[in-house]
């Protein structure tokens, strides 16, 4: 008898992870990694509390939510200082992302019920003895993956609404930002101790997202890049777990020649610059009619250059977030001068470690990184156009759809120029002004992703309708009953006919 030695087992991959300052690289606190045993058990911990949740009236669910609305309300220093202190946001921008978050969650909280409740609908002459209804009912338990970059507001999208439409929720926040994950649980236990578990948070990097995808939660809401979405895509399809994906964007301003100059330069520097630019609608290309242009960049560069980026509590925005991104941005300044643009603010020595100072370009050729790739950093394409037409023409060219902006001197056709626009989303001398409507649905086509955010569609993206009908009384010719004559059919199938060929 031969005797073999079992393999060892590979090595265990490590139990923690540091957060870390941005700006410092100071570890913040260590976090569990959560593998596929750990994310499974809070899949049925949450599905086990869904379960009471969706039984629930909808004013039940409705007290609930704006209880936590309340409590996170209270904690809003805290979770502000959490919030900063993981993204090296300042505090300011933290509060204003945490304001945002309560006006959505108020929003969902009070009109799920008026918009999910069962509803009559009209049954058509042809099956008039049914009376029909339809009912849009939670999906069960709703897996989200969240971004680093406004790890409040963009979750809550997901996480809000999934819960108001009666779901339970895993949360899988970015690896740079679990504790700020952590915290929405924790006031979402506290403030509603009888669904404690509901919100459950998994933390880790991809692995433990992928675990997720896997876990057999019934919808995967997912904000990301678009590579990293064609991966958890590829993972959803196995099992086909329908997804969510919200993959960023490259969004454009047009200033037409009739707009306030002031206006749209302020607009444009906060929406370019104001989180250090990593905005995934953003401002990050700007088409000005030719006899604007350079009036446009004078302002934009008055603005700009009274920016101060870093940790300091005087700083305008904070340092890039997630390692690695300041040299993308350097590489999209570069390649862009290299190809015959000139910086008009700042350039390659903007960028210093992971601090990167506002850069405005002009004259960047339309095939540039700088104009084709997200950049995600405090840098802004300013190009001349003839018209607006160009401009729209320029503006759609993008594989990204998620967000724009329009400048011109009537509202009126502003309008019709945003209408002309493939972004799912579009202001009119205002940049993101949609992001402080709840009842606006949010995201986009293209490489931006698919599906919906907040509002009505962000609701019903939680949820599978439900159609019943219900038969009244006997039809008086039944064309679903093999003992129904063939005459009595034939005159039923010719009058229908009749009718709509006349109408």
């Amino acid at each position: 008898m031969t005797h073999t030695t079992p393999a060892a087992p590979p090595p265990a991959g490590p139990t923690t992870f540091a957060s870390r300052d941005p700006a410092t690289g100071r570890v913040l606190a260590d976090h569990p990694v959560h593998g596929p045993d750990d994310v499974a058990d809070a899949v049925r911990r949450s599905r086990e509390a869904a379960g009471r949740w969706a039984a629930l009236p909808a004013a039940g669910r409705r007290s609930a939510l704006l209880a936590w609305k309340r409590e996170l309300a209270a904690r809003l220093d805290a979770v502000a200082a959490t919030v900063a202190a993981e993204t090296g946001k300042p505090r300011a921008d933290a509060e204003l992302e945490l304001l945002l978050t309560l006006v959505h969650l108020d929003w969902a909280a009070r009109h799920a019920g008026r918009l999910l409740r069962r509803r009559r609908v009209r049954s058509g002459w042809l099956a008039a003895n049914q009376s029909a209804t339809l009912v849009h009912r939670p999906l069960g338990v709703i897996g989200v993956i969240g971004p680093w970059n406004y790890p409040v507001y963009t979750p809550m999208g997901s996480i809000g609404y999934a819960l108001a439409a009666g779901n339970g929720v895993v949360f899988k926040p970015s690896e740079y930002t679990p504790a700020t994950g952590a915290a929405l649980a924790e006031a979402f236990d506290a403030a509603v101790p009888e669904s404690a578990g509901l919100l459950t948070v998994v933390t880790g990097a991809g692995p433990t997202g992928e675990a997720l995808a896997r876990s057999g939660v019934d919808k995967v809401a997912f904000t990301g890049s678009p590579g990293t979405a064609r991966r958890v895509m590829a993972v959803c399809a196995e099992s086909l777990t329908p997804l969510l994906a919200e993959c960023g964007g490259k969004d454009a301003v047009i200033v037409a020649a009739d707009a306030d100059l002031d206006a749209a330069a302020d607009a444009v520097v906060w929406g370019a610059m104001g989180n250090a630019g990593q905005t995934c609608a953003g401002v990050e290309r700007v088409y000005a009619v030719r006899e604007i242009h350079e009036e446009l960049c004078r302002r934009i560069v008055e603005r700009a250059r009274d920016l101060r980026p870093g940790a300091g509590a005087d700083a305008s925005y904070g340092p890039m977030t997630m390692p690695g991104q300041a040299e993308v941005v350097r590489r999209h300044i570069t390649e862009a001068l290299a190809a015959g643009a000139e910086a008009v603010w700042g350039g390659t020595d903007s960028v210093a470690g992971n601090v990167v100072a506002p850069v405005v370009l002009t004259g960047v050729p339309e095939d540039c990184p700088a104009l084709t790739e997200e950049t995600f950093g405090p840098v802004v394409v300013v190009n001349a156009v003839t018209d607006v037409d160009e401009a729209v023409r320029l503006a759609d060219a993008s594989r990204y759809a998620l967000g724009a902006a329009v400048f011109c001197g009537s509202r009126r056709t502003g309008a019709a120029l945003a209408a002309r626009l493939r972004a799912g989303a579009v202001s009119v001398n205002s940049v993101l002004g949609f992001a402080a409507v709840p009842a606006l649905p949010f995201g986009g086509s293209g490489a931006s992703g698919f599906g919906r955010v907040h509002g009505a569609e962000g609701l019903l993206s939680f949820t599978a309708p439900q159609s019943v009908t219900v038969r009244r009384f006997a039809a008086p010719v039944d064309l679903t009953s093999f003992r129904t004559p063939a005459a009595a059919k034939a005159r039923a199938v010719a009058l229908v006919r009749g009718l709509h060929r006349r109408h």
